[in-house]
């Protein structure tokens, strides 16, 4: 696993601990099973996954509106929840954004943002719901009532009344998902300013990848309620250990392959063997787009049979030779044709193989 360069893991404190957690609905089928993840203090992680997969149930748990039916979570060393121990969601001291928002209609953004902040002195209620809407730049919409703002300006006044108690930590749930794609770009990087900032730990659910690469320090993946994998944004993207996670954050071919003295024969040429493997010599070797160079080749044996264009690319998808599949990306400044022969160029910075074979697609 991997940590933020920024924050070197061993001067951080520890704020969230789950260890081995299963949360069940129905005893014989768990929504999540054996799940551990920590995060360090101001560290942003997200899980990640399809619908189903367990990551809102794991919020959830963190959160005390599930309880664990095996393992522990520990908040700031606490433990809050096992088998026999559940601390109450009000004093766990968790900041929640919900997909909705859930800001209460009847009160103004002032009264949304300082309704945590009940037994906090009148002074000090009043300087600290100040604070908060200057960092969330809603100052002068102070009463104004939820249905008067954006969809943007609702999510900052959700932001600011779930930091405003000063949280442990703060669970956000697919805070995206009801913006439209320009106004989730712009939310995504103040949320992610917001909590550099204030120097935020933070649990963000998503099912898309690159929402989760563009926050997050760390990710966690999710496959049918079984953590897969929990590394950097960069380690899952290049270096993913399942076919699922290798498909699931981006486009993946797999290319059949032999290892070989040290490096691993292929039909579009040879790469380096992965340290320290030693299992079956049949392999599939995993390629990504942007690995794929394509160069027009009256002798290439290999030909584009279908183009798409993608603004600033386009993504070719190029047929070999044996009838395998791959895909690359190239600038659009320029348009190579449908059917026209090419040869190929890989140019890939990792190797990473699977011994199982794939349901190769186009």
């Amino acid at each position: 696993m991997t940590t933020s360069p920024t924050h070197p893991a061993d001067e951080r404190t520890t704020v969230l601990d789950l260890r081995y957690v299963t949360c069940a609905y129905q005893p014989e089928k768990p929504a999540v099973q054996h799940v551990s993840i920590t995060a360090q203090e101001g560290e942003i992680i997200c899980l990640l996954g399809p619908s189903g997969c367990g990551k809102t149930t794991t919020l959830r748990a963190i959160a005390g509106f599930e309880k664990v039916t095996a393992g522990e979570i520990y908040l700031n060393e606490e433990l809050v929840s096992s088998p026999n121990t559940h601390v109450p969601t009000e004093r766990r001291r968790v900041g929640m954004v919900f997909q909705d928002y859930a800001l209460f209609p009847h009160l103004r953004v002032y009264g949304n943002v300082s309704f945590g902040l009940q037994t906090w002195s009148k002074v000090t209620r009043v300087e600290r719901t100040k604070t908060m809407l200057e960092l969330v730049g809603l100052t002068g919409f102070e009463h104004r009532y939820p249905h008067e703002l954006s969809g943007g300006q609702q999510q900052r006044v959700a932001l600011a009344r779930a930091l405003a108690p000063n949280p442990v930590i703060l669970l956000l749930d697919e805070p995206f998902s009801n913006l439209d794609p320009d106004m989730t770009i712009k939310m995504r990087k103040e949320l992610y300013r917001l909590l550099r900032q204030t120097n935020t730990t933070a649990v963000l659910v998503t099912h898309d990848h690159q929402e989760a690469f563009a926050m997050a320090d760390r990710v966690a993946v999710l496959q049918n309620g079984i953590l897969v994998q929990y590394d950097s944004p960069e380690a899952i993207y290049h270096l993913p250990t399942t076919q699922f996670v290798a498909e699931f954050v981006g486009k993946a071919d797999f290319i059949p392959g032999i290892v070989t003295e040290g490096r691993v024969e292929t039909e579009i040429g040879d790469f380096p063997n992965q340290p320290h493997y030693q299992g079956n010599p049949k392999v599939f070797v995993m390629i990504r787009p942007d690995d794929v160079k394509i160069t027009p080749s009256p002798s290439g044996h290999a030909r584009i049979i279908n183009r798409q264009f993608r603004g600033s690319q386009h993504l070719y998808t190029v047929q070999l030779a044996s009838g395998h599949i791959v895909h690359s990306v190239q600038p659009s400044d320029h348009a190579h044709p449908i059917d026209m022969a090419v040869s190929l160029e890989v140019i890939a910075t990792h190797t990473v193989l699977f011994e199982h074979p794939v349901e190769l697609t186009s």
